[in-house]
């Protein structure tokens, strides 16, 4: 099993890679025809989607993936469940378009909200029996799977950023893409869903703190959207948003696909606490030997980053990266016991540890925001996740039997070998600048 592991996790970090290119790409290109306002505007939107989504978030794919039984009435229930939700949140998103606008001060934002209410719904269609690929370590499937999805959003949305020059290409492109998706995923499974609500008694059990965990999640990740974006406007909003994106990319591009591989085998370890322990030590190690050097360099080459892959235009981009990537590290760290907590069957403790995590940040996000901005901001997420991450650590080795110094021993050397990289890169960035080779 664990050779099987390692493959999916391989496929699944070779797929990130491909898509970083894609995505690398097309942040190039959008952010060269496309202003930070664009960006701040549709990330107004999304952060409201976000907002209504959690209510209706019930995780039902990893309550499928996390049972050891599922029958036909299972995969309908969960169907049934994220199509009324889907729906529900488009309804929603069309009620609160009007009152959003008016706590945003932007008028031009109604129906981009409206537009991405719709496409919720369209996405709530797809096919459920995809989980399958990840229930049964079919890898290389989801490896396609996933791949066609990437790769049909930006062959829309870079056409439409040339044409529209404006938001409604990041929005015209979801629309489009999810509904390209939704056929697709009917052509690559044969499960064909039904409506029934049979199996909600087994599914919600698991799924109601599955629920909790999104929210305090979205709390964790997104509360600077709403703040941000009501102080600084779309224009700071935008930026934000972006160097947030470029901060979070070592654990959205290369840890979150580990993760995704990892969560159905760590399931058939969770009656062996052992054998589970041990692999997440392992896996811990590789994640930040892979992740870490790269958070770390990020920080350290951040001028070069923003002006480079995104232009001048987001030169305000740069101190904002600066901080946040420290963030980044954090969430580098954390990840893999979101994963483990679920095989063993217990995301309410993950929910409390977030929940901690979330009342350190809104703490430091209202303290340091109306007095510094998107840059009180960035600070207040580094400070809560540096006061929440040892919380982490020490819960999960108590649930897996660890010692803390087991941990320690397992991420200690790119933690050290990163931050001398980056120490070393600053003080000759410096030097550069002090001599005039850099601007």
């Amino acid at each position: 099993m664990t050779q099987r592991i390692a493959a999916g996790a391989l496929l699944m970090v070779l797929f990130k890679l491909l898509e970083r290119s894609l995505g690398l790409i097309s942040t190039l290109i959008l952010a060269r025809l496309l202003l930070p306002k664009d960006f701040g505007i549709v990330a107004m939107g999304m952060s409201l989607i976000a907002l209504i989504e959690l209510f209706s978030a019930f995780g039902l794919d990893s309550a499928l993936i996390q049972r050891r039984v599922v029958t036909t009435e299972h995969y309908n229930t969960a169907w049934t469940f994220n199509v009324m939700a889907g729906c529900l949140v488009g309804l929603l998103m069309a009620a609160a378009a009007i009152p959003a606008s008016h706590f945003y001060r932007e008028p031009e934002l109604v129906l981009v909200i409206i537009a991405l209410g719709v496409s919720s719904a369209i996405q709530s269609l797809e096919n459920v029996g995809v989980v399958d690929f990840r229930r049964n370590l079919q890898f290389d499937r989801e490896f396609r799977y996933m791949l066609t999805k990437k790769v049909v959003g930006f062959a829309i949305a870079i056409p439409l950023a040339f044409l529209l020059r404006n938001y409604w290409a990041l929005v015209i492109g979801t629309l489009v893409s999810r509904l390209v998706i939704l056929g697709y995923s009917y052509v690559v499974h044969p499960f064909r869903p039904r409506f029934s609500l049979a199996a909600s008694g087994d599914l919600m059990h698991f799924s109601k703190w599955m629920v909790a965990s999104n929210l305090v999640t979205f709390l964790r990740e997104r509360p600077a959207d709403f703040i941000v974006g009501r102080i600084a406007g779309p224009q700071g909003l935008g930026i934000f948003s972006i160097a947030n994106q470029l901060a979070r990319m070592p654990s959205t591009e290369l840890v979150a696909p580990i993760n995704r591989a990892l969560l159905p085998a760590y399931a058939r370890l969770a009656d062996d606490p052992v054998a589970l322990g041990k692999q997440y030590l392992s896996v811990m190690s590789v994640i930040a030997l892979l992740a870490v050097p790269v958070v770390a360099g990020l920080a350290a080459t951040a001028p070069f980053v923003i002006m480079l892959v995104l232009g001048p235009k987001w030169r305000e981009a740069i101190a904002l990266l600066e901080v946040l990537a420290f963030f980044g590290i954090t969430q580098v760290l954390q990840t893999n016991a979101y994963s483990a907590f679920l095989a063993l069957g217990k995301p309410d403790v993950f929910v409390r540890i977030n929940a901690f995590h979330v009342v350190v940040l809104l703490i430091a996000l209202f303290a340091l925001t109306p007095t510094y901005g998107m840059y009180g901001a960035a600070w207040a997420y580094v400070i809560s996740a540096l006061v929440a991450l040892p919380v982490n650590f020490v819960i999960i080795t108590r649930f897996l039997g660890l010692r803390l110094v087991d941990l320690i021993i397992a991420v200690w050397r790119p933690l050290v070998s990163a931050t001398i990289m980056y120490l070393v890169v600053r003080f000759r960035t410096r030097i550069q600048r002090d001599a005039g080779f850099l601007c």
